[in-house]
This record gives structure tokens, sequence and C-alpha cells, in this order.
């Protein structure tokens, strides 16, 4: 009997049953569906986040503070005041660090932003002209913060996006004036909408001179001059990162007069990308197993099923067995009944599965739209573990109906 003998006579009995094989096909098609779905979700995830850290801009160092020891206890990094805007000024000089192109330092705060009747808190973060190019920041209307302004201490902001839906309800806020902590500031610059992720959504923020943040806003310095929250460092090229680190760190070390142990951290871009494809990558596999567990399910539904079958159609089988069919043509009979019930199950499972995606996407979670990715190699996935599963599941059966005696099976009532 051949391939297509078996899989018309499979179709034959399964159409016979057609409730039976829907009810036995819908474990599958749920865990299917939901590998995709859940799948999907978390490379959406991945790619949301992916995106978020690439549009910070290309080829960036962040230095960042060291960490207080108290009493033998050492704090999280960045709550150290061991950087200025002077190791900024030394870092952007390229004959101290050729590989640097250029250099953006920034205080980062919060505070109370208000307009007429509306008010918002928010992030204030001080910075230079640099900070604009160096980390892709564009302005929609009005122009950006200029050396003019940080030299002079000048009381203007460039909004975020969100801010500026929250204060002026759409409208240009360009020109306005609006109150940062009892401080007037006239707005100068409205900046494309950018998004956000769990590293913070940068259109909720607004945006001073780093001079005027010091002076008004923070207050704040050190032994050696203005202090500030990060230097954002651009190198020229992406093969120079670990040069530019180097370079970096020589600069720092004379600077602040260390010698053993660095008072500041340096990350690159790739570093955060790597480690939160590290957490995502987890994320998605964790989504993927708990959705395996439904084709688990699934899967022993089938194996119920065919043994039911098998005591179903014993004298059929001893009547087959009688004319002349061998153990392997009824073992490949059964084999071939459980594999398509899996497969069609995974079909559908898998169109199932990519309109639930679809209806996610779209879907706002906090700052985030979630946009899930069905990849071909989750579709792939998919397929071949619902046929492993009819194979695994439809084994034993089989070989319960290939073993049987055909003139017990033919006895049988």
């Amino acid at each position: 009997m051949d391939l297509m003998e078996s899989v018309r006579i499979a179709l034959r009995s399964l159409a016979a049953n057609k409730l039976r094989s829907a009810l036995t096909m819908l474990g599958i098609i749920i865990g299917v569906a939901a590998v995709i779905a859940l799948m999907g979700v978390g490379r959406g995830a991945q790619h949301a986040i992916d995106s978020q850290i690439k549009s910070l801009g290309t080829n960036l160092l962040f230095v960042s503070p060291g960490a207080v020891s108290s009493e033998g206890v050492r704090q999280a990094q960045g709550t150290a005041q061991t950087l200025t805007y002077e190791d900024a000024i030394a870092l952007s000089d390229q004959q101290n660090v050729p590989a640097v192109s250029a250099v953006a330092p920034e205080v980062r705060g919060s505070g109370q932003a208000v307009y007429q009747g509306n008010n918002v808190n928010t992030q204030i973060v001080g910075v230079t002209p640099e900070y604009g190019p160096v980390r892709n920041y564009n302005v929609q209307s009005g122009e950006f913060i200029n050396q003019s302004n940080v030299n002079s201490r000048s009381l203007v902001a460039v909004l975020g996006a969100n801010v500026a839906n929250t204060l002026f309800n759409g409208e240009d806020p360009v020109g306005q004036s609006i109150r940062i902590n009892n401080v007037t500031f006239r707005v100068i610059g409205l900046l494309e909408a950018k998004g956000g992720s769990g590293f913070g959504n940068q259109d909720d923020q607004v945006l001073v001179p780093l001079t005027t943040a010091q002076s008004r806003l923070q207050r704040s310095r050190s032994g050696a001059g203005n202090v500030v929250s990060q230097i954002s460092v651009q190198v020229a090229d992406a093969n120079q990162m670990d040069l530019a680190i180097q370079q970096i760190s020589e600069v720092l070390r004379v600077r602040h007069h260390v010698r053993y142990e660095d008072d500041f951290t340096i990350r690159s871009q790739q570093d955060m990308l790597a480690s939160a494809n590290q957490i995502t990558g987890v994320l998605t596999l964790f989504l993927g197993g708990v959705a395996g567990i439904s084709l688990l399910v699934g899967g022993i539904g089938i194996m119920n099923i065919m043994l039911v079958s098998v005591t179903e159609r014993t004298r059929e089988i001893g009547i087959r067995k009688a004319i002349g069919a061998t153990r392997s043509n009824v073992l490949a009979q059964f084999l071939t009944e459980a594999t398509i019930l899996s497969v069609l199950g995974g079909l559908i499972g898998i169109a199932v599965g990519a309109g639930i995606a679809r209806l996610i996407a779209g879907f706002p979670m906090g700052s985030v739209t979630l946009k899930p990715v069905v990849a071909l190699d989750s579709i792939l996935l998919a397929t071949l573990f619902s046929l492993m599963v009819g194979l695994f599941f439809g084994i034993y059966p089989a070989f319960r109906a290939a073993r049987l005696n055909p003139i017990d099976a033919l006895r049988y009532e």
C-alpha cells in the first residue's frame, strides 16, 4: 500500500468522525496558535527595544559617574558626582581623544512644567548644541539650543512631543513661555516624536541649556567644576570603539587622579543592545515554552483518540491482515492518520496565530505600541513541532494496531 493510498484511507476515516477529529485537532490548533502569537510578541518587543536603542544615535559610548561607598557599602553606579562639564570639554579635544568625533554632556533631573492651566511632571535635561546630532534629535519647528544659549545661560527650552501635547494641546508651542520649577522659560523649539520604551520615553522631556540647568535648576558643583549626569561620546568609526574607550579612560584617569579603581564607567551602545537582546531572547523562549505545553496536551489528545480508534477498528484491522496486510502497512496507516491530524491542526493554528498577532499589532503598552513579528523560523518551528507531536503520540497506538493477532481481531466484538 503506497503513501497516497494511506492518505486517502486516513482522510476517509477521519471524515467518518468529523466532530471527534475536529476536537482532537483543537488542542494542536490552540498550541500552535499560542506559539506563533506569543513568539511574535516576544520578537516584537525585541525589535522595539533594538529600534529604541539605535534611535539614541550611532557609534555611541556613554560615560557615567562611578558609585558612592558609604561605611563599606557600595551603592549603584552613577551615584557619585565625578563627571564634570570640564571633563566633556577635555574629551572633545581631538588631540587628547582622536577617535572621538563629538561629545555631548548632559544634566538630568525632573521638574514640573506649567503652561496656563496645564502642567506635567517630566524629565528636565540640560544639554549643549552637540546633543542634537549626537543623539539623533531633530527639531520639528523652531530651533535647537545653540552655543550662545549655553554661554549666556539663557532661559530657553526645547520641548519633547509628549510634553508639548500635554501643555499646548497640539498647538505649536514655539514662542510661548512656560514655567519649570517656578522659573520662566521661553520655548524656542519642538522636537520630532521618537517614541519610548523601557529605557524611557524620549518624547517626555524638556531640553534646556546645560549651564542654565546647572545654575538655575540643579545648583550642583564638585570641587573640580560643574557636575554632569552623563557624557555621550560619538566615535568617528565603529571599528575604533575599543580604541576610543581606551583614550577616554586615559584622559579621565589623569583628570581625576585615579590609578587603581576608575570613578567612572563606560558603556557602549552594543553592550546595551546585547543586554536587551539577552533579556528579550529569554522572554521569547519562555513564552514559546509556555505555549509548547498546549502542544503537549494536544499530542496527548491525539494519542487518546488514536487508541480509541484502534479499539473501534479491531475487526477492520483483523480483516486487513487476513487478506494480506502486513504489520508495516497497519503501522503506516495509523501513523498517517495521526500525522494528518497534527499537520492539519498545525496549519490552522499558524493561520489563527498570525491572525491574533495582527489583532494585537498597534495595541498600546505604556509608552510603547506593540508590533508582533511573525517570522518564518517560528512558522517552520511550529509546523515541525506539530508534525513531531503527531508522529510521537501516534507511534504507540500504531504499534498496538500493528501487533494485533488477526484471528483474535476477527473474533473481537
